[in-house]
């Protein structure tokens, strides 16, 4: 043991221990330096790590700030996005007034027989003894627009020192008288003009300075008549098919509105003459003359007419009607032909008559061209639809009670029936419901 733990006291040896010494403590003295170091060095890569980060902080809540700053926008509900489409497509959609039904108005007219001096004999059927009052009270209803009742009122306002014409037949004159009743609730008008037949006239509204006229030309062009004021004929119409009736033409730059409408005259006998020059007729056998048929004479006629409306320099607001069904069943106003119903059709229970199918076309197909070139040219022309809701309703017409107490003395009694024109009041009193409101407000209507 002694052995092993014996000390080397060679002097030699103490001096390599000494140097041994120094050896280490510049060793231990180094690892400590450099231990010194690396904490020096990792407290400033630390301290470094702390300012980048606050600097990184503060630019994120200075970005922050900014962006509270700008408005934000929520999300918006699916639901709302979606009724707002529906807004928007309702809003740019046009609706039609013409497509719709009858529906029941316990309100009745706005107007009666004993109201309206001014209703035409023919037409008053209450007056005449008409039993059944139920044909008052319906209105029409489009299916996706509301139609406002007629406002006598607000229209003579809009027509302060303005003037209307209705130009065409005997329809034409129905409906000039509907208007006429309805605005006399308000106002009382004078008549200033009638001709001889009392076919056409003017009445003047003083209160607002409106004038209301009628003019009588069945065929809008030129045509030499020879019937009676019961429509007895002597001779064949002569109707020049290049040619308009100066009466309406020559008045036509003192109206500011006008409603123009062709019918049921272009169905009678006619020889049809342009360039002076007979070119043919329509139902005139035994004349050698060549069959060219009412087609052919009502599109001439529309098409001249609607290109003077359109060339005019005078930019009058003009609707054009389509033709009115009659509703005739078993025979013609010639040949017994009635029309007894008391209620007015339903969609799908009528179908309109080739002859009528055959006018309202030729109008639409025109109305198109010309609407095109009105466009152009700054006219105003609308179209005054209503061949189809006058189709449903059979129950308008005066019948037999065209003549006073027609069964007065027989029940039986065989008399001559109007299936063509309207009662005063009736279903005719919504062509002014309508033209009011696309005279108003076109815009949003098809």
């Amino acid at each position: 043991m002694v052995k092993e733990m014996r000390f080397d006291l060679n002097p030699f040896t103490l001096y390599k221990n000494k140097n041994n010494h120094v050896y280490v403590k510049f060793a231990v003295s180094f690892l400590l330096i450099g231990l010194a170091f690396r904490l020096l060095v990792s407290d400033l890569i630390r301290f470094s790590s702390v300012v980048e980060t606050q600097e990184q902080s503060l630019e994120t809540k200075t970005e922050s700030r900014e962006v509270a700053a700008l408005p934000v926008q929520e999300p918006v509900p699916d639901d709302f996005q979606e009724n707002e489409t529906q807004i928007s497509d309702n809003v740019s959609a046009k609706c039609d007034l013409f497509t719709g039904d009858w529906i029941p108005d316990p309100s009745g007219p706005l107007y009666s027989n004993e109201s309206c001096l001014a209703i035409e004999r023919h037409q008053n059927c209450m007056r005449n003894g008409r039993p059944d009052p139920g044909y008052l009270y319906w209105r029409w209803n489009p299916r996706d627009c509301e139609l406002p009742k007629f406002d006598p009122e607000k229209f003579l306002d809009l027509m302060r020192n303005k003037s209307w014409a209705f130009v065409g037949d005997s329809i034409s004159r129905n409906h000039v008288q509907s208007l006429f009743c309805i605005l006399s609730q308000v106002d009382q008008a004078v008549e200033v003009y009638h001709d001889e037949e009392y076919r056409s006239k003017r009445w003047h509204f003083p209160s607002h300075n409106f004038t209301l006229s009628v003019i009588w030309t069945p065929f809008l062009s030129r045509a030499d008549i020879f019937e009676d004021i019961n429509g007895v004929s002597s001779s064949e119409i002569q109707l020049h098919l290049d040619k308009l009736d100066t009466k309406w033409t020559e008045q036509y730059n003192n109206f500011d509105y006008m409603v123009i409408a062709g019918g049921k005259w272009f169905l009678k006998t006619a020889i049809y003459h342009e360039n002076d020059t007979i070119q043919g007729c329509h139902n005139c056998p035994g004349k050698n003359l060549t069959e060219l048929g009412f087609e052919y004479a009502y599109r001439k006629a529309l098409q001249l007419v609607l290109n003077f409306v359109t060339s005019s320099d005078h930019n009058a607001f003009v609707f054009l009607r389509t033709t009115t069904p009659d509703h005739f069943e078993n025979g013609e106003w010639f040949s017994g032909g009635t029309c007894n119903r008391t209620v007015p059709f339903k969609e799908g229970e009528v179908d309109m008559r080739e002859v009528d199918t055959a006018m309202r076309d030729i109008e639409l197909e025109e109305f198109e061209k010309a609407a095109a070139t009105a466009a152009k040219n700054g006219a105003v022309l609308k179209l005054l639809d209503t061949t189809g809701l006058s189709l449903l309703r059979p129950d308008g017409h005066p019948g037999p009670y065209r003549q006073f107490q027609p069964f007065a003395k027989d029940k039986n009694a065989k008399v001559q029936t109007d299936c063509l024109h309207w009662c005063l009041p009736g279903p005719i009193d919504t062509w002014n419901d309508l033209v009011m409101e696309m005279m108003i407000d076109d815009g949003k209507y098809r």
